[in-house]
């Protein structure tokens, strides 16, 4: 599918980053160009990118009047703005929602035809946690252009689980949810490929906001799917509460959860027969997540002489 102007080409933010990572990578498998706007083009991410035939170009999302150059004459841009709430991160709540909306009013400006916007599945109301918010401000804000888009609100990503601080090289997982509770999940590369299906068929897909994963567990049924991939035994708890920083947001992310909000509210049935390439937990963990589990299993322990 190509824009009014002909243009098979698609700009990808955060494209050295998970989601902008896998979008890239369908959009490429889908025959599309691909122009990534990083802050480093020298950097090993964005070389990796150009090997697999990205153009990069430079830009910064702090300074809107480096994109216009990447914006020029594509046909569509895939929005996905650095998560004020990740550790470390560099960017406040107001700056991902200023981000998010400069994104979308020069897409509008420059003749897009089609923005996909990255959210989150809590979007459609606010929550009280700061870096779940700025995706609601995001969405009301690009609800108002005349631009085609379409929003994505991606369940919890399945890479979570394998995280090292999930204690996986301990022999456990803990996670939000209570041992009996479901919760849904996707694999990053599908919401590349979500995304990709989605640039593809824009008079399907248009001014659609779609709730998007992959599979639902509980907290020991994701536990037993370890447990058979590692090839030892990972049992499952829920994370503690502590009066330690950040103790408030991850008591709120739990009441999330237990409303249901953050839990997830997908029909993944009705989803799977729209997007048969939808990986469940157990296959993603014998492909794409193979790799990360291996490694996390793998991590040094506390005290191991062999560090």
């Amino acid at each position: 599918m190509t824009g009014t102007d002909g243009s098979r080409t698609v700009v990808v933010l955060g494209a050295t980053g998970q989601q902008g990572g896998a979008v890239a990578a369908a959009l490429r498998a889908d025959g599309w160009s691909v122009r990534a706007v990083v802050r480093n083009p020298s950097g090993r991410r964005a070389r990796s990118l150009a090997a697999d035939g990205v153009d990069i170009v430079p830009g910064d999302l702090r300074e809107p009047e480096s994109l216009g150059a990447a914006f020029s004459g594509a046909h569509g841009v895939f929005s996905v703005q650095p998560n004020s709430g990740q550790a470390g991160a560099e960017v406040t709540d107001e700056d991902e929602v200023r981000f998010g909306t400069t994104v979308a009013d020069l897409a509008e400006r420059l003749g897009v035809a089609h923005l996909v916007q990255s959210s989150a599945v809590t979007a459609g109301a606010t929550t009280g946690v700061g870096h779940l918010d700025t995706k609601h401000r995001v969405e009301a804000h690009v609800r108002k252009l005349d631009t085609a888009v379409t929003i994505l609100r991606p369940a919890t990503f399945m890479e979570l689980l394998v995280a090292p601080e999930t204690g996986l090289d301990q022999g456990r997982l803990s996670f939000l949810m209570r041992p009996e509770q479901p919760m849904q999940f996707i694999a990053v590369r599908d919401i590349g490929r979500i995304a990709a299906t989605v640039f593809g068929a824009p008079g399907r897909y248009a001014g659609r906001t779609l709730e998007i994963a992959g599979d639902a567990l509980t907290g020991e049924a994701l536990a037993e799917h370890l447990t058979r991939a590692a090839g030892r035994p990972i049992d499952y708890r829920r994370l503690p509460v502590t009066p330690r920083a950040g103790g408030e947001v991850l008591d709120r992310l739990m009441a999330l959860v237990d409303d249901g909000r953050l839990a997830g509210n997908v029909d993944l049935d009705a989803l799977r027969a729209e997007f048969p390439f939808l990986l469940g937990f157990d296959r993603w963990l014998a492909g794409p997540g193979a790799g990360l589990l291996d490694e996390v299993l793998r991590a040094p322990q506390e005290g191991d002489a062999s560090r």
